[in-house]
């Protein structure tokens, strides 16, 4: 690890963290505390998709909605007007509304295939961008001259890694530039998660088997055509199974790294309570 004692991690003059795990466990939260701070670069995962390699997937789907209308297609052509997306750390909806849901068109879903072509996009974007953080290191010191860095991952990170692998491309890469911090959720936190998701579900990605799994049990369970299905309940249906399935994956990713309880986590509310849980964390790791 890059820091393996409290000692290391307290010495350090730059400190460079990563934090993973399921989504709206706080790892958004924390990272703009300790930006707020004013000597902590953000660099969010999503964001970098969003705007580097996902932006012109999302801005040409916007133009063939567009297209659609006749008003709205004549100004295109003329080039009277622009289109493009709004992307912010704290909205991401563009991303979301790209990646779409499989299932009827009526209803607001996109074809399986489709849906599968803008998954493998993600996929890859998403690789990408973690790899990316590397420079982002280098750049958040030597362009802005920041001491410390945050990389701000999204849930999926562990679809796309081996953690049993130690010369997997991504884990490596990012344990040997970051500190990797697993945000742990318990079942209350796990069961809010699905309250949460089923009031407003939101567009996920997922490794292309376990989405070819959860597909087929869906249409055979509800007995639907693949144009009937409703996408959001589709979403509904597949969301505790992919925390189900993610748990694990996560759990052994945190052999790369430490694990803060998300009630402690919770607990920071400035940049030194964040030096203290991470001196507790090394410490447990330690014992």
């Amino acid at each position: 690890m890059l820091y393996t004692s409290a000692d290391d991690w307290r010495a350090a003059p730059r400190k460079k963290v990563l934090f993973f795990g399921m989504s709206g466990l706080g790892k958004t939260h924390v990272s703009n505390i300790l930006r707020g701070g004013g000597d902590w670069f953000h660099y969010s995962i999503d964001y970098r998709i969003g705007t580097r390699y996902m932006g012109e997937y999302i801005t040409d789907n916007a133009k063939a909605e567009a297209m659609k209308v006749p008003f709205l297609r004549d100004l295109l052509l003329s080039d009277s007007i622009y289109i493009g997306s709004n992307i912010s750390f704290e909205n991401l909806k563009p991303v979301a509304a790209y990646l779409s849901a499989p299932g009827s068109e009526a209803k607001g879903g996109i074809n399986i295939d489709e849906y599968r072509r803008r998954q493998d996009q993600f996929r890859h974007a998403e690789i990408y961008a973690l790899l990316d953080t590397e420079y982002f290191i280098d750049r958040a010191e030597r362009l802005y001259g920041y001491p410390h860095f945050i990389c701000d991952t999204g849930g999926s990170i562990c679809e796309w890694v081996d953690p049993d692998n130690p010369e997997d491309q991504i884990l490596k890469s990012l344990s040997e530039n970051t500190l990797m911090i697993w945000i742990k959720g318990d079942e209350a936190h796990t069961q809010e998660l699905i309250h949460r998701f089923d009031r407003d579900p939101k567009p996920m990605s997922y490794r292309p088997d376990f989405l070819s799994v959860v597909w087929e049990d869906y249409i055979k369970e509800y007995n639907v055509l693949l144009s009937d299905v409703d996408p959001h309940h589709f979403l509904r249906f597949t969301y505790a199974r992919a925390l189900a399935h993610r748990q694990p994956l996560y759990e052994a990713m945190a052999n790369w790294g430490v694990t803060v309880p998300a009630d402690r986590m919770y607990q920071v509310q400035t940049p030194q309570d964040f030096d203290d849980v991470i001196v507790e964390a090394l410490e447990s790791r330690a014992l």
